[in-house]
């Protein structure tokens, strides 16, 4: 510092080259009680130890327990991430960074997938098998048959439901989340407000649960019903024109 004393410098920038300068006659400067110089020693101590740097920068990351659903999925920021099938139902760890996404049980990773921006599904085929007894148990069939029993409109919406999705697991939580309103708005005003839904083009959860709320079906099932004229002096019938 002391031979930069008399120097001015507009920017740290310019300090730093101006240091940076001068470095290697200070590294290789004699130490005045010790054979070598700083430059010796680091090659003979230090440069032996040092490791590659990672191939990888290091990433914070986050952890968030997350639950395994009946699609094998968990969500994570609006995404779906899938799961081997045999952890339905699960707790799992996730470790969450801006790149990736991992998934643990028990501490052992089970599942590793790209981070992926929100909306939609990232699914490995593998852990999916059509034949475990968690997908025969939760089918598009029994899905279907379910909507049915409420009423034909109601099956109809399902069967949409399932059929916008390569894989028709990943409508399930839509399907039960729809049939689900049943029980808040009972079958008749479900079945109703799936009719809508089917004549908009609409079949996500969310259309059938916004015709619900703003009581359309309601207001549908009004307009269907047949108007009778009533019985008034002003009112004259066809025998009046003859």
């Amino acid at each position: 510092m002391a031979r930069l004393r008399h120097q001015r410098f507009e920017t740290v920038y310019a300090v730093d080259r101006a240091i940076a300068a001068l470095l290697p006659t200070l590294n290789e400067r004699p130490f005045q009680k010790l054979p070598g110089s700083r430059a010796s020693a680091f090659a003979a101590l230090d440069a032996p130890a040092l490791r590659p740097l990672p191939a990888i920068p290091y990433e914070i990351a986050q952890f968030r327990t997350v639950k395994v659903h009946i699609d094998h999925h968990v969500e994570i920021s609006k995404h779906r991430y899938s799961v081997p099938h045999a952890l339905v139902g699960q707790t799992l760890d996730a470790r969450i960074t801006a790149h990736a996404v991992e998934l643990l049980h028990r501490g052992q990773r089970v599942a590793a997938h790209l981070r992926a921006s929100a909306g939609g599904f990232t699914t490995v085929a593998e852990h999916m098998p059509a034949a475990h007894r968690a997908h025969l148990e939760w089918s598009p069939q029994r899905l279907i048959h379910w909507g049915q029993q409420i009423g034909s409109a109601t099956g109809a919406v399902v069967r949409r439901l399932l059929e916008q999705y390569k894989h028709p697991e990943h409508g399930y939580r839509s399907c039960l989340g729809l049939l689900s309103l049943a029980k808040r708005y009972g079958n008749d005003r479900l079945e109703a407000a799936c009719a809508v839904a089917l004549e908009l083009g609409a079949y996500q959860y969310r259309h059938v649960r916004s015709v619900l709320e703003t009581d359309r079906d309601r207001v549908a099932a009004a307009a269907t019903t047949e108007w009778t004229s009533p019985d008034h002096a002003h009112l004259r019938g066809p025998s009046y024109y003859q």
